[in-house]
Formats: C-alpha cells, structure tokens, sequence
C-alpha cells in the first residue's frame, strides 16, 4: 500500500502569531526582522507586505523603500517557539512519525491510520484554525518529496487566485496528489521546482533544452549521469515522483544558531568576545528550552567585502550549558581572527542534537571537574529562568577570558 504523507507548513507564521497578540495589525503590511538602520533583514511578512514584493531575507533598508509605511516589528523567538511547540503536540497526538523540518514545517507518516489522508488533514487544520487561530496549508502524498511539492504549488496557486480576486491573506490550503499521479502532477512544474535543482543545475539543464521536471523525467539517464553524476540518477527518480526516504524522527539533522549582522564593522576584540559570550547564552537558553544536547558547536563569520566562513569544533561531551558553548565559539573565533581586522557577522550554532542521557543515580560521587560544571549548570539555568520572568539582560554575564 502506497504511504500517506502530510505536509505541514504555518502561512507566515511569525507574521501570523504577531497577528494573534495584536489584531490591529491584519491586512497591513508589516514585517518581522532587524532594523533598518543596523543592517537588518526581513524575518517573515504579512501578505499585503508581500504584495508589495517584500520577502523574507530581503534587506529591511530595501524593504522600506518599496513601502515606506512598512511596519517593522521585532522578532520574538521564544513565543514563536512556545507557538510551534503547540502546533507540533497536535501532530504528535496522530502519530510519533513526526519529522520538523523548522520552527513552521514538519513532515507526518499517517500511513498506520484508517481515516484517509485528506480527512485526517482536514481535521488537522481546522483544529489548528479554531483552537489556535493560525492558518496551515498542507501537501497530501505518496511520499515526502510530492507532498513538500503540492504544498508549495498550492500555496503560490491559491495567492495567485486571491491576488487576481483583490484579496489578501493566507492561502490556507490543501492540496492532493493522489497515489500514481505523481509524475503527472510533477511533469509540467519547472525544474527548479524540484528538490535538489537550484539556479546553477536549472541553468545547466536549460543549456541541453530540460525546462521542466516533465523534461528530467524522460530525459535519457545515461544523458543526466555523464552531465551530473550520480545526482543526475537521482534527479530522474525524484522527476518521476519516486522518494523512498523515510520520516525521520530524531533531532540529529537540525541545528540551532543565532547571528548577528553589526550596524557597523567591528574590530574590538572586547565587543567580539561579548558577542560570542551573547550569542552562545541564546542558544544555550534554547537547547535547554527544547531538552536537546549539542555535540557540535560551528561559528560564523564575515568580513566586510562578504567573504564569509565557518568553523566547527565536535565536543568530547554533548551539552546544552552557554559556557562551554562559549569557551568553544571563542576558541574556533581566535584561530580565524587577527587583531583590529573588522567583522561584519558573527554566528554561533550548535549542531548534532540528542535527547540527554538519563540523570545519574543519587549514589553516584561526582568528581571534581564534574560538580564544578554541575554548579555552571545550575548557574545558566538560574539565568534563563530570570530572563524568562524578568526580560532579556536582566543579568549581565562575566567576560569570556581571552584565549593566549
């Protein structure tokens, strides 16, 4: 029996959560992001924002242009995490075959369910509607890669039609590809359409005359091997509708970061480690929020004519504690920076989550080494937890030392 994929995606969901804490807002162009004046970009906005072209990772400066009466508002993360936290316990209400992709979109197997799949969605996103007030759209398929596709055909689909209709809004959809359709619905979407096809492959195959997936998918396969590779192989199977790849249910393929882009250059080596110190705090704060362990702290950097790089380090222990975050960020920072040379970004992430171990019995003697880093840990969670209650900076944190 062929298997039964939703795809799940929130229509503009920072957007919308901002809607929900102040009405006022609806049907008017705003945007969540940085601000203009420091380099900021568009996190997420509004459909009437996007009407006028303004999209997410666009230069808030640009967006301003194209409408000078934007609304800019601050992103809020932590509610927007609480948010999807809500909308995910729903998912795993179905089922535990439950894969999210971001804070906004996540992959559900309801293959062991009777109900079939469009009912099950339909129920989905009206309880999402009525119970939280935000608007879904989903993609109803064979597998994860024609339900990814439909979702997103539908969506741009449906606000072609409202735009033509003077509306605006969420689309709000759904959208089926029933099972052996697959090629079919597939065949006259653009190349690039498909997973794995970006602006550089999309160019190469326009120059052999392949427009579209139709055009991958009868494509000869000797022809894509010897121009792509094994990628090219691979590309005719998902052209024909063909994605065996499973739900994947662990946190191992996400990460967590935060950046920052300076409304100037920095060259201080005092602001940078600060920064460091700052950024690893944030996302310590969140692993510890999610219950997650990182293995793998990278770093992010650019330098004023864009050039940009990363480091990453794999620790000899998983942790979700902002000092060691820190120690290591600092670390990989020191051995890629020069004195006075200036910074445009700066990034830190995490990567390689797992779940933490079970705590260790009471009996357990800790070691020297281990009840100092359990005195820190009790620190940091001390601070998110006044941070939480009181605002961000409640508390300042101690300088990182700098590394000889």
């Amino acid at each position: 029996m062929p298997r039964k994929i939703l795809h799940l995606d929130l229509d503009a969901f920072y957007c919308a959560v901002e809607e929900l804490q102040d009405p006022s807002l609806r049907g008017k162009p705003f945007a969540v992001g940085g601000r203009p004046d420091q380099r900021g970009v568009v996190s997420s906005s509004s459909y009437p924002a996007r009407q006028l072209g303004i999209r997410s990772a666009m230069p808030m400066a640009r967006a301003l242009r194209l409408c000078p009466k934007l609304i800019i508002l601050p992103g809020r993360h932590r509610l927007y995490w609480d948010m999807s936290r809500r909308v995910m316990d729903y998912l795993h209400a179905l089922t535990p075959l439950v894969e999210q992709v971001s804070i906004d979109e996540a992959f559900v197997d309801v293959s062991a369910l009777l109900e079939e799949a469009e009912a099950i969605a339909r129920r989905l996103q009206t309880t999402i509607n009525e119970e939280l007030n935000l608007p879904c759209s989903l993609g109803i398929a064979s597998n994860k890669l024609v339900a990814k596709i439909a979702n997103d055909f539908g969506k741009k689909s449906a606000l072609i039609r409202m735009n033509k209709e003077g509306q605006s809004g969420p689309p709000n959809i759904i959208t089926v590809v029933s099972p052996g359709e697959e090629a079919a619905f597939l065949a006259p979407l653009p190349a690039e359409a498909l997973w794995g096809v970006g602006p550089k492959t999309a160019a190469r195959l326009a120059e052999v005359g392949i427009h579209t997936i139709g055009d991958i998918a009868t494509a000869p396969e000797d022809v894509l091997a010897k121009r792509f590779g094994k990628n090219g192989v691979e590309m005719r199977q998902h052209a024909l509708g063909i994605d065996d790849s499973p739900i994947t249910t662990s946190h191992d393929a996400r990460s967590i970061s935060q950046e920052v882009t300076f409304a100037r250059d920095v060259r201080d080596g005092e602001a940078l480690r600060k920064t460091l110190l700052e950024l690893s705090g944030g996302v310590g704060k969140q692993l510890r929020r999610e219950g997650l362990l990182a293995k793998t702290v990278k770093i992010k950097l650019r330098w004023p004519d864009f050039t940009t790089l990363t480091r990453q380090v794999t620790l000899p222990q998983p942790t979700d504690q902002d000092h060691q975050i820190a120690q290591s960020a600092q670390e990989l920072f020191m051995k890629v920076w020069t004195a006075g040379r200036p910074v445009r970004l700066l990034g830190v992430g995490v990567s390689k989550l797992t779940q933490p171990e079970a705590e260790k019995s009471a009996s357990h003697q800790l070691s020297l080494w281990e009840a100092g880093n359990h005195r820190k840990e009790a620190l940091d969670s001390i601070l998110s937890e006044l941070e939480d209650r009181f605002g961000q900076g409640t508390i300042q944190r101690g300088k990182l030392s700098q590394q000889k």
